[in-house]
């Protein structure tokens, strides 16, 4: 194997990426990328292992060493609840030549993991690493996986800027009940999200269906980022509803892209509203998914599963009687 990068060669730009980290030895991945990688790239978890053989391993003091020799803090974030578009929007605002979409780096949900005090001593140094791109002019926005919302006061910073992606609990039900796997997914995380939730969400009781089920999904994850959102009181947060972006795809670009002080020109913002991207499976770009195909798959669950979305739906507002972060969630 190669020599690791020096430290001086790590803060340069962002062609080193902190993949990942184990925090029982302090272990950090780096995985070289250019450009073009981060471009293609859906997920930077072990999947991009697949497709690069070019990773070093270094100790978490030399990625201290780099970070204080970045210069600036200053990386967007995009949390989201799952499933509402926070890949599409990354890729749309990583076609913009001002921005280095970095999209679910593994290194953030490592760092979840990560118990105690010890904590905190990363978040720094994590900040300046994910705010390196390719050029003075370029801007880095990270989008973190769903449940990494559970830091993301940490990741943003008392001022930073971010965008919370979200949608209102009844097109979520209906769309987690669209899919097979996305069922199959909503039964595997159910325990995590329960413990995840305990301390925010009273009164849900045990699910006893499936659109049940991800009613409280949406519940841990809404209320993870309504807490974020109450710990950061003097951040830039850009609240956006998936369903209406796609109503107006440019207008919320444009607001998401002011919000990130992004610097976007409206040529280009509106070029972005008629992209290809956007009749594609954005995991999976290979794959074709248009709006209309994603309201109508939503429409038809929303017809199959009405009864049991509105029993899910009560059992929400329920809940949210003894827990004022869902009651908040609810009203947004």
């Amino acid at each position: 194997m190669s020599s690791a990068p020096t430290p001086a060669e790590i803060a340069h730009d962002a062609r080193w990426l902190t993949q990942a980290l184990d925090p029982a030895t302090g272990i950090v991945r780096l995985v070289a990328m250019t450009a073009d990688e981060y471009r293609a790239a859906a997920f930077l978890d072990d999947r991009l292992l697949q497709q690069t053989a070019d990773a070093r391993a270094v100790p978490w003091s030399q990625i201290f060493a780099a970070a204080a020799l970045v210069r600036g803090d200053d990386a967007r974030w995009i949390f989201h609840i799952g499933h509402v578009g926070s890949t599409l929007v990354a890729r749309l605002l990583g076609e913009l030549p001002t921005v280095l979409a970095v999209r679910e780096p593994r290194l953030l949900r490592d760092l979840c993991s990560v118990d105690g005090p010890s904590r905190a001593d990363y978040f720094p140094a994590t900040r300046a690493l994910f705010s390196r791109s390719f050029g003075a002019g370029q801007a880095a926005v990270v989008k973190a996986t769903s449940f990494v919302s559970e830091i993301a006061p940490d990741l943003v910073g008392p001022a930073g800027r971010a965008a919370f992606l979200a949608a209102a609990p009844r097109n979520y039900i209906a769309t987690i009940l669209a899919g097979e796997n996305n069922i199959r997914e909503l039964h595997a995380l159910a325990p995590v999200r329960a413990q995840r939730m305990a301390e925010r969400v009273r009164g849900l009781g045990s699910p006893t269906n499936a659109a049940e089920l991800a009613a409280a999904a949406w519940a841990c994850e809404m209320t993870a980022l309504e807490a974020a959102a109450e710990a950061l009181p003097d951040a830039n947060i850009v609240w956006v509803d998936f369903d209406r972006l796609l109503d107006d795809v440019g207008g919320h670009l444009r607001q998401i892209s002011e919000g990130l002080t992004l610097d976007a020109a409206d040529q280009d913002l509106a070029a972005l509203a008629q992209s290809p991207l956007l009749k594609q499976y954005s995991k999976a770009p290979e794959y074709e998914y248009s709006t209309r195909l994603r309201r109508d798959l939503i429409a038809e669950a929303a017809a199959h599963f009405a009864n049991d979305i509105d029993g899910a739906l009560a059992m929400l507002d329920r809940a949210s009687e003894k827990s004022p972060l869902l009651a908040r969630a609810l009203r947004r």
